[in-house]
């Protein structure tokens, strides 16, 4: 089965009393839902088409389908009118949410050379409230995309391009969900400690997301590590090579040049985290290790930050200290193309109105601006150990992040904001920095963002995502703070 894109059932509804009444209406209305179902697979989901629906014991059949093909999302195309109890059985049986097509064939109706075929053949709006009564009544999550069916010339054609990029939106959104609900996020380690709002009941990620949980120790990684060929260190250094420039030593005092030795050490370190992905089927890492005293678990856990970084810009997002949730909200902009770097905030320029966000872990290198930089540190700062760290900042334009929290009562958050991506200085420390403006001047947006209490870390994402990210918050059935 296809767990990479959304699975979208489909059915058209109409009055089966209408088709003996008025001929060639069924046709035409098939023929409309076909458009519909093209430009759905031309958006990359796999449709399940139950046909057009005209009454009950069809309905009840669709239901029957939509259950079968584990669909992620439920489109109700609504050609003409049809009564809500030949429409609520398609949807009851599956109980995946529900996105209701309210999309009229033309953008005005001739009214005095329409009669009553043509009228039916474009009266979608009739029966919509009449559906949306008897699914809210039934407790089923449902949206309504209202505007028109085809292109039209003139300004009415807006209702057409907005309608369809709301649909665009909400399939890409069953996508991410459905990458979701069948992920396994790796567990490496424990979280970073002291670090109260990292803590994540795991049960919880089961239950909420049904994302799945894979506890690793250490030694998985140490015996892949160990078992790593020369040749293959040597293809991982070729590959880092090509995707990173190496710095010298610089001003900061912990910074250190990135011997040869080092470079085969991550290197192999590096091969070994593939394969720990590939073993334990991985779309996800969240790791921290302290070890003690140089010993094998604090050299091991100090070199994960290359192969990390690795990994997320091939869309297996990697989250430093422990943090499962921000992984998880990593996952969520890479599937919406947006990448999802790990981040948290560094500091507020109050002379340009600007924050600073970054971090000292692996970053989503496929975002960066310009070739990203490895660079040698003689420590971590609050961390044991010493080795190399990823030096880039996000490419300048429109950027999200979103953050991946908990409440008092045990149910996840979903935060977000959008903003831009600036130009100009950032330090030059081996961490991922980035120069962000949001809506709000810096004081205002740190007490807005704080005060609905987020985790500290967040995923840094391109473009303006907000809209995909409320509709997927609204399918996960999770609640979603804009600070804007």
């Amino acid at each position: 089965m296809n767990q990479t894109s959304a699975r979208i059932g489909v059915f058209g509804i109409g009055l089966a009393a209408y088709w003996p009444q008025f001929e060639g209406l069924k046709e035409r209305l098939q023929g409309y839902q076909q458009r519909v179902e093209n430009r759905l697979a031309e958006m990359g989901a796999t449709v399940v088409s139950a046909g057009l629906v005209d009454d009950a014991p069809g309905a009840r059949a669709a239901g029957d389908l939509f259950t079968r093909e584990n669909v992620d999302l439920i489109i109700c195309y609504v050609g003409t009118y049809s009564t809500s109890s030949q429409v609520l059985p398609a949807v009851q049986r599956r109980r995946a949410p529900v996105l209701i097509l309210n999309l009229q064939p033309v953008p005005a109706l001739d009214y005095l050379a329409t009669d009553t075929a043509e009228w039916l053949a474009n009266c979608c709006a009739c029966c919509v409230p009449e559906i949306s009564n008897a699914f809210a009544r039934s407790r089923i999550q449902f949206n309504v995309v209202s505007g028109l069916l085809s292109p039209v010339e003139g300004a009415a054609n807006r209702y057409h391009e907005n309608a369809w990029r709301e649909i665009e939106d909400w399939v890409q959104a069953a996508t991410v969900m459905r990458a979701i609900s069948y992920s396994r996020i790796g567990f490496l380690g424990h979280t970073y400690p002291g670090m109260l709002d990292m803590y994540s009941d795991f049960t919880m990620h089961h239950a909420q997301l049904g994302t799945h949980i894979e506890v690793l120790e250490m030694d998985d990684l140490h015996q892949r590590v160990q078992a790593v060929s020369q040749a293959e260190i040597e293809a991982k250094i070729n590959e880092i090579q090509q995707v990173f420039d190496i710095a010298e030593a610089g001003r900061d005092k912990i910074s250190m040049p990135v011997t040869d030795e080092a470079s085969n050490w991550f290197a192999r370190v590096a091969v070994g985290l593939d394969k720990l992905v590939t073993d334990f089927d991985l779309q996800g890492l969240t790791y921290y290790y302290r070890g003690l005293d140089s010993n094998a678990n604090e050299e091991l856990g100090a070199s994960l930050i290359v192969g990390n970084s690795l990994l997320t810009a091939r869309g297996i997002p990697a989250a430093g200290e422990g943090d499962l949730k921000t992984c998880v909200a990593m996952l969520m902009m890479d599937r919406l193309k947006a990448g999802g770097s790990y981040t948290e905030f560094y500091a507020m320029d109050f002379h340009d109105d600007f924050i600073l966000m970054g971090h000292d872990g692996p970053g989503h290198i496929a975002i960066s601006d310009e070739k990203p930089v490895l660079r040698g540190l003689g420590l971590f700062h609050g961390k044991r150990g010493y080795g190399v760290s990823v030096e880039f900042k996000v490419k300048t334009g429109p950027v999200t992040i979103l953050g991946l929290t908990q409440t008092a009562d045990g149910r996840l958050k979903m935060m977000a904001a959008e903003g831009e991506a600036i130009p100009g200085d950032t330090m030059q420390i081996g961490n991922t920095n980035s120069r962000l403006k949001f809506g709000l001047d810096p004081a205002t947006f740190m007490n807005t963002w704080c005060e609905a209490g987020p985790t500290h870390h967040c995923a840094l994402g391109i473009g303006h995502q907000l809209s995909r990210i409320r509709k997927l918050a609204r399918l996960l059935n999770i609640e979603l703070n804009v600070v804007a």
